[in-house]
């Protein structure tokens, strides 16, 4: 699905922007929102009735970007409540005039929020722009503008990411902000001070408690101001001419996007939901649990909101899928995947509880679409292109998977609450396995892939 993606959590100011200053006859001053919070004001003409394209044409012509910005880049209308990729066709003065509509629709909100929300115009990374051209990119402006996307997604949590890996991506924050390492420049205290400039929130919190300086560590910097300092001193610098130094920050700016790259829901649209907890004590308790959505041309990861890391990560070859419409039941998407139960090998359902399960559904089929209509990728140029500043370190051939013992991106099925069968795809039960199709048939088929649909055996009977 070429458009609506889902709400995604966002600083409250952004509640309060407006991309449209003022409206007369023919002329409207607009507003659109780059990735580190700066404006780019456009003054259009009638602007109900002009496209996104068109308006995408103009940031352009403003911000003098090349080509290459037409794909890496697309207008959204986001708000703390919903975030949406707007088409070419769409008209964004128009949309934003039924942006309450689409918040009763997609969205949980009170009344009270629905009425105040207001969608600001932002120009963000095109959630359909794969990795590969991503690489292939030269110009500066460009790569920063990705570079800060990046970031902000990195320190919002939005990325969930292991130390380790923070680390290193806040020391390239370190050096872009406070260029080349220099002995004794700065001291730990004095980035503890913008620690959350480097650092996820979360992360910075550890080393600020009070009963961390009662354990006697106040006297000391915490163990996130040593490791980003000391992944701070490790970052490489460009030898050579003066304008290859110059074009240093270039190449920090890939060795960001390059790290993130590693990230498996890098470039993903967020989507809102709930999961079922799996029950607890012998009351059976369980409830709900807040997720995100994170989906991309890769696959579909479910995100814990409170612990920062990965529930359950799918790539498309691995699941099948479906949606209920709130017209027959509460609004659910279904994910099927491979599993076991105690030993046995099952299919496991996955419900998202979300008024938004229809647009995830929707984007999940587009991206495997395009994934299917996509020439067999090319091998990869070295990072953005072999006009990389001289100096810098190669990139790998092959990135480095995220297999670390408990690493934040892997998942943790032991913590969801699934369905471990579905008895000929009539009805749902918890029982013992016994299947030969799956229940869904909207899947990854024409792929190769490793979902498989477990076979029924004279060892597996129905309870």
């Amino acid at each position: 699905m070429d458009g609506t993606e889902g709400s995604a959590e966002q600083s409250a100011e952004r509640s309060h922007r407006s991309s449209v200053s003022s409206v007369g006859a023919r002329a409207a001053d607009v507003l659109v929102y780059l990735a580190d919070d700066s404006v780019v004001p456009l003054a259009v003409e009638n602007l109900p009735s002009l496209s996104a394209h068109e308006l995408h044409r103009a940031i352009r012509e403003v911000l003098q970007l090349p080509d290459s910005a037409l794909d890496a880049f697309a207008l959204w209308l986001v708000s703390p409540l919903l975030e949406v990729q707007l088409k070419p066709k769409h008209q964004p003065y128009k949309l934003g005039r039924q942006w309450p509509e689409l918040l009763l629709r997609f969205t949980n909100a009170p009344d009270d929020d629905v009425a105040t929300d207001e969608p600001s115009l932002q120009f963000r990374r095109n959630v359909f722009f794969p990795k590969r051209r991503e690489l292939q990119i030269h110009d500066e402006e460009v790569l920063r503008l990705l570079y800060e996307e990046a970031k902000g997604n990195v320190l919002a949590a939005r990325y969930p990411c292991d130390l380790e890996d923070c680390e290193a991506l806040g020391a390239l924050v370190c050096r872009v902000q406070l260029g080349p390492y220099q002995p004794g420049q700065p001291t730990a205290c004095t980035l503890r001070e913008k620690l959350d400039s480097f650092l996820p929130a979360h992360l910075c919190k550890r080393g600020h408690r009070l009963f961390a300086a009662l354990r006697g560590r106040a006297a000391k910097a915490g163990t996130d101001e040593q490791g980003l300092l000391s992944a701070y001193r490790k970052v490489k610098e460009v030898v050579g001419s003066e304008s290859e130094r110059e074009a240093s920050l270039r190449t920090h700016y890939c060795a960001y996007l390059f790290k993130c790259h590693e990230l498996p829901f890098y470039g993903c649209a967020f989507f809102h939901g709930e999961i079922d907890k799996p029950t607890q004590g012998f009351l059976h308790r369980n409830g709900r649990k807040p997720v995100t959505v994170a989906i991309n041309l890769e696959g579909v990861h479910v995100i814990d909101n409170r612990e920062k890391h990965v529930l359950l990560g799918l790539r498309f070859q691995e699941l099948s899928w479906d949606h209920t419409s709130p017209e027959e039941e509460e609004s659910v998407l279904w994910l099927e995947f491979d599993g076991n139960n105690e030993g046995t090998p099952v299919n496991k359902l996955l419900k998202v509880y979300s008024k938004q399960a229809e647009l995830m559904s929707s984007l999940i089929e587009y991206c495997i679409e395009l994934n299917q209509a996509m020439e067999p990728t090319a091998p990869q140029e070295s990072l953005c292109g072999p006009a990389a500043a001289p100096g810098s370190s190669p990139p790998p051939t092959q990135r480095p998977q995220l297999r670390r013992q408990s690493s934040v991106v892997c998942s943790r099925i032991q913590h969801l609450s699934t369905i471990d069968y579905v008895e000929e795809g009539e009805q749902i039960k918890r029982v013992k396995p016994k299947r030969t199709t799956s229940f869904f048939g909207r899947q990854l088929s024409m792929s190769q892939g490793s979902y498989t649909v477990v076979q029924p055996s004279d060892s597996l009977q129905q309870s």
